[in-house]
C-alpha cells in the first residue's frame, strides 16, 4: 500500500499547507446566491470559479481550490481536489458458489487525485490519477483492484456557435447516459470505467446533439500505468435529445460496439453490434419515470445478433405526507438465446453496464432474464434516505443461462427447467452529511430458486458500508 500511503500524504499535505499557498485575488462583483459547489460524482464538472470572491474562502484548502491564472479574467484558474471512497464488503460466494469459494470481508479502497486547469473562458485541462486496493480479497479481478495510473486526462473547449453552445473533449474521459444502464462510469466496483475518445456535442434551444467515437479502456493491476486501450475493443455512437416539457426529456441513441474474440454460449468470434437506444424520463406532480429500450444487431463470427432489452423505473412521491414516502415499482427485462445452435445470437449485452442499477451485490446481470421490483423509500430527515424493496427474477428463457454481472453466465443453468431464478430482498441507507461527506450501507438477501439449486447454487448474502469523503 505504498503508494497509496503516497498520495493521502500528499493530499493531506496540500490541505493541511494551503494556507502557505497565496491566490491571487480578482476583483468580482458579489452575488450572494452563489455558492460553494458540493463534491459531485464528476468531479470534472464542479465549478470553483466563485472562490474569486475571497470572502467565499471559508474553509482549509480553499487557496488550493482556487489559483488565479489571470490578473483580469476570474475565469482562468487552477483547482486541485481529492476523492476518497472506502467500502467494507462481506459477501457470499460468487455466482451463488455455484464454482464453489467461501465468503469474504474485505475492503475496497479507492483514493484519487485531480487538477483542473482552465486556461480561458472556455479551454480547459483536467488530470486526474487513481489507486484503487482490495485488501482481504482472494484474487481481485482488474475492476477490483488497480495500482497508481491515470484515470482521466482530457482537454475541452467551449465556444458560441449559430445561437447554441458547442463543446469538444478529447483525452481519456468519462461517458455515462441516463440511469448508466448500458453505459456508465461503472461506480459500484472499485475502478471506474474510463473512454479514451473523442466527443462532442450541440445545444440549442431544446436540442442536444452527441457525437463520440472512443476505445474503453482496459484494467491491468501489474503495474503503475499499464491501463491502455485499442482497436480491439471500440464503442461510439451518435445521440439526439429533445427537452419536452421543464422536468420531461426524450432521447434517441445510434451506437457501434465492437469487441475482437468475444464469447457468448451461443457463439464466439469478433462482436459487432449496432444498438437502437430510446429513452424517455421525467417527473410532474408527484410521479416520477425512466424508460428505456434497446434493439441490438450486428454479428458474432458467422452468427447474426438479434436482441433486445428494457428497463423501467417509475414512482409517486407522497410529498405533503411525514417523511416523503415514495413507492417505485422496476421492471426490467433482456433477451436470451433461445437455440445456443443455430445460427443467431439473442443474448442481450448490456455493453457497459452499471451494476448497482439492480443491487450492489453483483448475483444479477442485465442478461436473459425478467425482473420486478417494488420498492418504499422514506426520508427521514434531510439528506437521509433508506429505502427496502424486494426483487424478484425470472429468465426470459431456459435455452440460456442465468446471468451474473456483467454478464457472466452461471455453469449448469442453459438449457435446465425452471424459469425463476430467484427472489431478494433490499435494504439501503445513504446520508450525504455534508457537501463533502457521505456515508452509505446496503444489505441483500437472495434466495435461489430450484434451477440455481441444481446448479450446486446455494441463498446468499451481500452487505455493504461505504464512506465517501472529497476535497
Amino acid at each position: 500500500m505504498p503508494t497509496a500511503r503516497a498520495l493521502l500524504l500528499v493530499g493531506a499535505c496540500l490541505v493541511s499547507c494551503s494556507h502557505l499557498v497565496l491566490a491571487q485575488d480578482v476583483a468580482v462583483p458579489t452575488d450572494q446566491t452563489r455558492q460553494r459547489p458540493a463534491i459531485g460524482f464528476y468531479r470534472w464538472q464542479e465549478d470553483w470559479s466563485v472562490l474569486a470572491d475571497p470572502r467565499l474562502r471559508t474553509e482549509p484548502g480553499d487557496a488550493l481550490k482556487y489559483i488565479s491564472l489571470s490578473k483580469t479574467n476570474p475565469k482562468s484558474y487552477l483547482s486541485f481536489g481529492v476523492t476518497l471512497r472506502e467500502r467494507f464488503v462481506s459477501v457470499d460466494p460468487a455466482l451463488f458458489g455455484v464454482v464453489g469459494g467461501h465468503r469474504q470481508d474485505y475492503l475496497l479502497h479507492r483514493l484519487e487525485f485531480h487538477a483542473d486547469a482552465h486556461l480561458t473562458d472556455n479551454t480547459r485541462i483536467f488530470v486526474q490519477l487513481e489507486n484503487a486496493l482490495a485488501p482481504g480479497l482472494a484474487k481481485p479481478s482488474p475492476v477490483d483492484a488497480n495500482k497508481l495510473d491515470l484515470r482521466l486526462f482530457f482537454l475541452d473547449t467551449q465556444a458560441d456557435v449559430d445561437g447554441g453552445l458547442f463543446k469538444l473533449r478529447v483525452g481519456r474521459q468519462e461517458i455515462a447516459f441516463d440511469l448508466q444502464r448500458f453505459v456508465s462510469v461503472r461506480d459500484g466496483p472499485n475502478v471506474r470505467q474510463a473512454y479514451d475518445a473523442v466527443w462532442a456535442d450541440y445545444e440549442r434551444g431544446g436540442w442536444r446533439f452527441t457525437g463520440f467515437a472512443s476505445q474503453p479502456v482496459q484494467y491491468r493491476n501489474q503495474s503503475d500505468f499499464d491501463d491502455y486501450s485499442n482497436s480491439h475493443l471500440t464503442f461510439g455512437g451518435i445521440r439526439a435529445q429533445r427537452r419536452i416539457t421543464a422536468t420531461s426529456e426524450l432521447s434517441i441513441s445510434l451506437s457501434d460496439f465492437r469487441q475482437d474474440n468475444a464469447h457468448f454460449l451461443a457463439g464466439s468470434g469478433n462482436e459487432e453490434r449496432q444498438n437502437v437506444d430510446v429513452h424517455y424520463n421525467g417527473s410532474a406532480n408527484g410521479f416520477d419515470w425512466d424508460i428505456e429500450g434497446m434493439k441490438q444487431g450486428g454479428s458474432i463470427g458467422a452468427k447474426d445478433v438479434d436482441a433486445w432489452a428494457f428497463g423501467s423505473l417509475t414512482g409517486f412521491t407522497f410529498g405533503d405526507v411525514s417523511w416523503s414516502p415514495r413507492l417505485g415499482i422496476q421492471l426490467d427485462a433482456a433477451s436470451g438465446d433461445r437455440n445456443l445452435s443455430d445460427g443467431q445470437v439473442g443474448t442481450f449485452n448490456p455493453l457497459f453496464p452499471n451494476g448497482y442499477y439492480e443491487t450492489l451485490s453483483g448475483y444479477t446481470g442485465y442478461t436473459n432474464f425478467i425482473h420486478l421490483k417494488p420498492s418504499l423509500t422514506l426520508t427521514p430527515m434531510q439528506d437521509v434516505k433508506l429505502e427496502g424493496a424486494v426483487g424478484a427474477l425470472w429468465r426470459q428463457t431456459t435455452h440460456d443461462a442465468i446471468y451474473a454481472q456483467p454478464d457472466i453466465p452461471v455453469p449448469g443453468t442453459a438449457g435446465e427447467p425452471g424459469r425463476r431464478s430467484s427472489t431478494y430482498g433490499q435494504l439501503q441507507l445513504n446520508w450525504k452529511a455534508t457537501r463533502s461527506l457521505a456515508f452509505g450501507m446496503e444489505f441483500d438477501r437472495y434466495f435461489v430458486a430450484p434451477a440455481l439449486h441444481r446448479a450446486g447454487g446455494h441463498d446468499s448474502d451481500y452487505f455493504g458500508a461505504e464512506v465517501r469523503w472529497g476535497w
